[in-house]
């Protein structure tokens, strides 16, 4: 049972339990009391846990596995571990769990090490969190790509993207593991805001918004999103990246003439409320926001508006730069 649960990057109880609740047990009988997985059963786990990665339930996922008719490809791929074994687990491989999903108990016990947590999440995020902890790029790619089409980049950053990125900085903090899941889960953000962006409609306004960290914070990901967003509802932005230097903002500024600057912060000993006093006067008035939850209210200058989350963010910019949208109400056009 070691083997295969380490091939799988599951915990040895994660597969007993899908033994006894759904019959995905082994089904080869050794000379012994102990029973051995065959290619077929470690298939049909395959099976399981592809459907678990695209966000499945594990009873979803179970009924998948056991309806679907194995090829005889997948079960010379699943008997292609060790020579003389029915599996064999990838070198140096270490199982991972995933807890607080939907049917499986979440003791609570760690956080951390191998352990995802990610109680009360969404189905898709709970996919997400697998595929993340699996270094399955691809599952990552397209379960944000699908959540980003069917939610909005609003929807899919605070149902799915989020609770995991924040499930994966807590393990990393907890255990200083997990650096190359956080990297490859925000290449993976990053290319599916980037294609939904390359759908957006044409921009409506002529002065850009500029989006920009603040000085030494390297949290950029919010501000692609908060750009794809924007992009999508026909607000054109320009993207000056993490940790922007106070001189090349007041460049910046001088240069385009923006619209509106976003300033993020995502952690409270970067956000200093002085930086907006370097800001240069332009003929054109400009609109400044301070963005992200780092960010003191209280301390913010009064005529400097606070955007402390990303939906927020996106409505109160696309307002300010293009205006009310008219919307269509039994028929006719209002404001």
């Amino acid at each position: 049972m070691a083997a295969v649960a380490s091939r799988l990057g599951v915990a040895p109880a994660t597969l007993r339990t899908w033994d006894r609740r759904y019959g995905l047990g082994p089904s080869d009988h050794t000379s012994g009391r102990h029973r051995r997985y065959g290619p077929q059963d470690v298939a049909r786990l395959e099976l399981m846990q592809h459907a678990l990665l695209r966000g499945a339930s594990p009873a979803e996922a179970a009924r998948y596995a056991l309806t679907s008719p194995l090829t005889a490809l997948q079960a010379a791929t699943a008997s292609a571990g060790r020579p003389g074994d029915a599996v064999g687990p990838a070198s140096g491989a270490e199982p991972l769990l995933l807890t607080g999903g939907e049917g499986e108990a979440d003791t609570g016990a760690r956080v951390g090490g191998r352990v995802l947590r990610l109680p009360g999440a969404s189905r898709r995020a709970r996919g997400l969190g697998r595929a993340a902890l699996a270094m399955d790029g691809a599952a990552a790619l397209r379960l944000v790509s699908d959540a980003i089409a069917e939610d909005g980049v609003v929807g899919a950053w605070d149902g799915v993207v989020r609770p995991v990125l924040a499930a994966v900085g807590e393990r990393w903090e907890h255990s200083g593991a997990g650096v190359a899941v956080e990297h490859m889960l925000n290449e993976c953000v990053m290319t599916a805001l980037a294609r939904a962006s390359a759908a957006a409609p044409p921009p409506c306004n002529p002065r850009p918004v500029l989006l920009a960290s603040v000085p030494e914070d390297q949290h950029v990901l919010p501000l692609r999103a908060l750009a794809a967003a924007l992009a999508l509802r026909g607000v054109g932005s320009l993207m000056l990246g993490p940790a922007l230097p106070v001189d090349a903002l007041v460049a910046a500024v001088r240069r385009t003439a923006p619209a509106a600057v976003v300033l993020w912060a995502q952690l409270p000993h970067h956000a200093d409320p002085r930086l907006f006093a370097t800001l240069p006067r332009t003929r054109q008035r400009v609109r400044v926001f301070a963005g992200g939850p780092g960010w003191e209210p209280l301390l913010v200058p009064s005529q400097v508006e606070v955007l402390n989350a990303l939906g927020m963010a996106v409505d109160r910019v696309e307002q300010v730069v293009v205006g009310p949208r008219a919307v269509t109400v039994d028929g006719m056009a209002r404001t």
